[in-house]
C-alpha cells in the first residue's frame, strides 16, 4: 500500500468514533450534563467515550434566580486542570474546540 494511501485510509470516518480518533492528541471541545463545558487535548477514549483530557479547562454554568426581581442570573465559573478522566455517560458533544470567527 502507498503512503498516500494509508494516510487517506487513517483520516477515513466510515463510523462515529473514528471522527474522535482523529481527534487523539488535539484540542476539543466536550459538552456535558450539568452545564458543564470542557476543553482540553485528548489523550486517549473508549468505546464508551470515557476520555484522558489533559491541560483542561473546565467551565460550569449555574443558574441563579434573583430573591427580589425573580431574575435569571447565569454564572460561568473555570478551572484549570492537569489531567482529568471523563466518564462517557455524562458527555452530550464532542467537537473541535469552538473557534472565535
Amino acid at each position: 500500500m502507498e503512503e498516500s494511501e494509508q494516510t487517506a485510509q487513517a483520516n477515513t470516518v466510515e463510523e462515529p468514533l473514528d471522527l474522535v480518533r482523529l481527534s487523539l492528541d488535539e484540542r476539543i471541545y466536550v459538552k456535558m450534563r450539568n452545564d458543564r463545558e470542557l476543553l482540553g487535548r485528548l489523550h486517549a477514549y473508549d468505546q464508551h467515550l470515557n476520555m484522558i483530557l489533559g491541560e483542561v479547562e473546565e467551565t460550569v454554568t449555574t443558574l441563579e434566580i434573583d430573591e427580589e426581581t425573580f431574575e435569571e442570573i447565569y454564572k460561568s465559573t473555570k478551572r484549570n486542570i492537569p489531567m482529568l478522566f471523563v466518564r462517557g455517560d455524562g458527555v452530550i458533544l464532542v467537537s473541535p474546540p469552538k473557534r472565535n470567527v
